[in-house]
């Protein structure tokens, strides 16, 4: 006796589940987000934004004196501002986290997408649709009698079109330009990326006033310079050894003082002991191996000389600095910090220095009032000077500018104006104290700015190739579009000639689309005139 069981059979055991590390789950999530566009376009606008504070706030690195002021003018907010990196924001963590997460976005985002175009490159146009009166582009024509699948190709490779014949029928694709000019816009923008991070590491850049004559030599040290900044991967001794020595500086003026050429013939000396003679202008810097010398500005250096109560002469060359007058107005200061030293004892009363404060002007007007130049160049050369007598503040031991006088010692009675002449060239003024002023000349003096930028190149060859880049992306569409040569059905009106129908598909949005399919069209039937769009019930 055979027993029959009844009971519903079991459903087959499921083959147990791989369990996900939540840890790898959460990188790949994380990195999909990171690498995503929506999050490269987030993270170029967060890096737009934190540059603002670099551009409305003096930067360390840039400007030291205005952050200064800055604390003096705003004691309460300065230190919460630089305690978030506000007065180093090209150099704080939280910009150099944004930029370095852009760049890997930016990385991420590029890699797949290329690898996706290499690929679309080397695939064949596809095949037509079986109906091509669905397309937004139809037409119907009579074909040539030497048409044929081939000769239409001939004419779409003519147009630069990738074409595939397949039987009777023509494949055809083009615009490959937008996705390339994309891909090339970002990796561009890498680049530029790159370009600047490596001139932030290695680039270096440093500001200095030269005086002419050869004991006003300036050597290429960081201690030479009166502003300087290096790169973090920078050091001292990097710098290439050199030194300058202005020999002669040249300024020509239109009647109007617009000026027309500047030039510059400095003495170049190497560190072998060989010398050489070099010029340069505004727009063609000094090129001094991985260093470029730039011509910033220009000016006059009065020399004064200054003789005190017990005949001890002084000569001071200090550079005046432009007001900003085109005419080439100047103010500055000479001081004699180490004038009137009894010569019996070799003392000096802390309130026996002077200084002149005041202005040059390179072409003084023949009379009053005496406040600014009338030509830039020096034709009627002469110093409107303020004397003042005192303690100039500086044995306190506080960093100060060397063209203005302290204004605090001024305000609490340490420093004291003694009077104020205006001295031609060659004119000397007698003081209070029997001391004597003599206004001898000038010297030109050039403001220079020593850079090494050394992504310089690919900074400029990155940029261009953006904006090329940008205009493939911008300008190229993707269409395609296909032919095929049939023989007319039973009954059509052609007489027993063949057909060819042609149909157009852009990929993307192309206003001029149908204009661009009808040319080619005509094109391929060696006139246009037998085309016809398609009507509804066309086979």
């Amino acid at each position: 006796m055979t027993t029959v069981d009844d009971r519903p059979a079991s459903p087959p055991a499921e083959a147990p589940r791989r369990r996900v590390n939540p840890v790898l789950a959460l990188l790949r999530n994380s990195w999909r987000q990171l690498t995503s566009m929506r999050t490269a376009l987030i993270l170029l606008f967060l890096l737009a934004v934190a540059a603002v504070p670099g551009s409305v706030l003096p930067q360390r690195g840039v400007n030291p004196e205005k952050v200064d002021q800055w604390f003096v003018d705003h004691p309460d907010l300065a230190p919460r501002l630089d305690q978030l990196g506000f007065f180093e924001v090209f150099g704080s963590v939280w910009f150099s986290a944004i930029y370095l997460l852009l760049f890997t976005s930016l990385v991420g985002c590029i890699l797949p997408r290329a690898r996706d175009h290499v690929r679309a490159l080397r695939m064949r146009p596809p095949a037509a649709p079986k109906r091509l009166e669905r397309l937004p582009q139809h037409a119907v024509l009579e074909a040539p009698a030497a048409a044929d699948a081939e000769a239409i190709a001939a004419v779409l490779r003519r147009r630069r079109w990738r074409v595939v014949v397949r039987g009777d029928e023509v494949s055809a694709e083009k615009g490959y330009l937008k996705e390339t000019g994309n891909l090339l816009f970002h990796v561009s923008l890498v680049a530029v990326l790159l370009g600047v991070a490596v001139g932030s590491w290695y680039g270096w850049h440093g500001n200095r006033i030269l005086v002419a004559g050869e004991e006003n030599a300036f050597c290429n040290t960081r201690q030479q310079y009166a502003e300087a900044s290096l790169g973090p991967r920078v050091d001292s001794a990097d710098l290439p050894p050199f030194c300058l020595t202005l020999e002669k500086f040249e300024a020509d003026y239109l009647a109007s003082g617009q000026a027309s050429r500047y030039w510059a013939t400095v003495k170049v000396d190497q560190t072998d002991g060989s010398a050489r003679t070099a010029g340069f202008s505004v727009n063609s810097p000094l090129r001094l191996g991985p260093a470029n010398v730039y011509l910033l500005g220009n000016g006059y250096a009065p020399i004064l000389k200054y003789t005190d109560r017990y005949g001890r002469s002084q000569t001071s060359t200090a550079p005046f600095l432009r007001t900003g007058d085109p005419n080439a107005t100047e103010e500055g200061v000479a001081a004699f910090p180490d004038a009137n030293v009894d010569p019996k004892t070799g003392q000096r009363a802390p309130d026996q220095q002077i200084a002149f404060d005041g202005l040059y002007l390179p072409t003084a007007p023949d009379s009053p009032p005496f406040v600014s130049s009338q030509f830039p160049a020096e034709r009627n050369p002469a110093v409107v000077l303020v004397a003042y007598r005192g303690n100039l503040g500086l044995d306190a031991g506080i960093p100060g500018s060397v063209y203005k006088l302290d204004q605090g010692q001024i305000a609490n009675g340490k420093l004291k104006q003694i009077g104020d002449k205006k001295l031609a060239l060659g004119e000397k003024w007698t003081l209070d104290d029997g001391s004597t002023l003599e206004f001898v000349g000038t010297k030109p003096y050039v403001t220079l700015a020593v850079r090494h930028a050394p992504a310089q190149t690919l900074l400029l060859v990155a940029s261009g190739t953006l904006l090329l880049g940008l205009m493939g992306s911008l300008f190229a569409r993707r269409r395609r579009v296909w032919f095929r040569v049939t023989p007319p059905a039973g009954g059509s009106p052609t007489g027993g000639s063949s057909l060819m129908e042609a149909g157009g598909l852009p990929r993307t949005e192309h206003p001029g689309f149908a204009d661009e399919f009808a040319q080619l069209v005509a094109a391929v039937s060696d006139d246009g005139r037998d085309a016809r769009p398609a009507r509804e019930g066309d086979e």
